[in-house]
């Protein structure tokens, strides 16, 4: 989707000059949370109709998105998304929340990364693995965890377009490899 990709940089490359600096990681929390929702097709289809203006696409919008400091979105949260309705670029709006965080981890020299594992990760653990995962790839790592049984045990880590795959599920899938060969 390399036109929605060029689309969304002009917006998300002016939110981060809007922005301080200090509170451009919140903010990046704020435009993911209504870029999810954004990202619902009934809520498009519902923003699509003519009979619909753009101030009911905007309250909804934000009264369904769950803000990651449990309050109300920022101002800046809010005139983003009032541009994006008002130019009709709704279905931008999870590209833009994702180039904007691109844009905030390199301006931190952070990067994101999705920790898969079988089974619930304790605080403890999550730090430990973070840890390693650190040194393994060389840079901050602002960590998530999602739980999927399919991986049998171990975990499988997303940085990017990194994937370091320790899972059972991946080592089966190579002896079988292997076996077949």
């Amino acid at each position: 989707m390399a036109e929605i990709a060029t689309i969304a940089r002009p917006y998300a490359e002016a939110l981060l000059k809007a922005v301080a600096p200090a509170d451009a990681a919140a903010l990046a929390g704020e435009v993911g949370a209504i870029g999810r929702v954004a990202d619902d097709a009934q809520l498009r289809q519902f923003a699509d109709n003519p009979k619909i203006g753009p101030a009911q696409v905007l309250e909804l919008i934000l009264s369904v998105a769950e803000m990651p400091s449990g309050g109300a979105p920022s101002d800046a949260a809010k005139n983003l998304l009032g541009t994006v309705i008002d130019n009709g670029r709704l279905a931008a709006l999870p590209e833009i929340a994702a180039q904007f965080q691109s844009l905030v981890d390199a301006k931190s020299g952070t990067s994101q990364a999705t920790i898969e594992s079988a089974f619930p990760i304790d605080d403890a653990q999550l730090a430990a693995v973070t840890t390693a995962m650190e040194r393994r790839f060389g840079r901050k790592l602002d960590a998530h965890v999602v739980v999927d049984p399919a991986l049998i045990g171990g975990v499988r880590v997303v940085v990017g377009d990194e994937v370091l795959d320790t899972s059972i599920r991946a080592r089966l899938a190579q002896m079988k490899a292997a076996l077949v060969a």
